[in-house]
């Protein structure tokens, strides 16, 4: 987990790509040249000692996430991705399930202290941190149901007037483990961190547990160092009946309203074998169907 130092470059469109060892963002500011110019030195300064920072906690980081009168952990980071997982307590959890999040809102916090900046954001693989000053313009995500439609659903239009500054996709088909069989859940957040725990907890509840069409193993089998130890995670989803993907859906769907309810989240979409569920009033920009209801998403 901790390779070569810290990597830093601006690309030729102007963003800023930082990486070091697994962490892997994209960052991009707008506003006056200047401000720009600052905002971007001071990812650059936060985003150093980031990983050192993880390090030196991981094994507790790698624990079931404690009450906090009983936290141990010291880093501004570390810390933050226990709080976001101890909402979720008391199911089983670990701060690791914010990892992504909380780095991309640290950096992102760095950058948004410059005064004058309209925008920014922090894309840490897939888990975005956003930063919107009063009365600049949206952001509009896209979000893909279906590989070979890469215009499904339409776009998430996150602008400063909503609460929302953070969005991530968990699932079985990410880089990260998953004890669920979601090809991707996607969710709206107040914060990075929180949106990352939740769409994780979502892709796990996504299941259909001892169904023979799903392939499992234990999760230290596949990775040695994963904080999920013996449980098992999902290898291989082979073709569900419609009835098999419909009851899954429900599962996540379930834990997903139960989050929106308790104002852990604002919305999720949930997505298994080409088949979309919409929790929560999820600001599209394309018509999709109304939350609760499903939508077969075609090629």
């Amino acid at each position: 987990m901790t390779g070569g130092g810290p990597f830093h470059r601006h690309l030729a469109d102007g963003r800023l790509h930082l990486q070091h060892g697994p962490i892997d963002m994209i960052v991009e500011a707008d506003g006056p040249a200047p401000q720009v110019t600052l905002a971007y030195r001071q990812a650059v300064t936060r985003f150093d000692d980031l990983l050192s920072e993880l390090v030196a906690e991981l094994p507790l980081l790698r624990q079931p996430v404690r009450p906090a009168s009983d936290c141990p952990l010291q880093g501004q980071v570390a810390r933050a991705m226990a709080h976001a997982a101890r909402a979720h307590l008391p199911g089983f959890v670990t701060p690791m399930a914010a990892v992504a999040g909380a780095g991309a809102a640290a950096v992102l916090r760095a950058m948004s202290d410059v005064p004058g900046l309209r925008r920014a954001h922090v894309n840490n693989g897939g888990d975005i941190a956003l930063f919107l000053a009063p009365g600049a313009a949206p952001y509009r995500l896209g979000v893909v149901v279906n590989p070979a439609a890469p215009a499904s659903p339409g776009r998430l239009v996150i602008g400063p007037e909503t609460p929302w500054r953070g969005v991530a996709t968990s699932g079985a088909r990410g880089r990260s483990q998953s004890m669920g069989i979601a090809d991707s859940v996607t969710v709206l957040a107040r914060d990075a961190a929180a949106a990352d725990v939740a769409a994780t907890l979502i892709a796990n509840a996504v299941d259909l547990p001892g169904d023979p069409a799903v392939t499992r193993a234990p999760a230290q089998d596949l990775s040695p160092d994963s904080d999920l130890g013996a449980r098992l995670v999902t290898v291989h989803v082979a073709p569900l009946s419609p009835d098999r993907c419909a009851a899954a859906l429900d599962a996540g769907e379930v834990a997903a309203q139960s989050m929106q309810a308790r104002g852990l989240i604002g919305g999720a979409l949930i997505v298994l074998q080409g088949t979309a569920r919409v929790v929560g009033d999820l600001p599209f920009h394309a018509t999709i169907p109304h939350p609760g209801k499903e939508a077969l998403v075609h090629a």
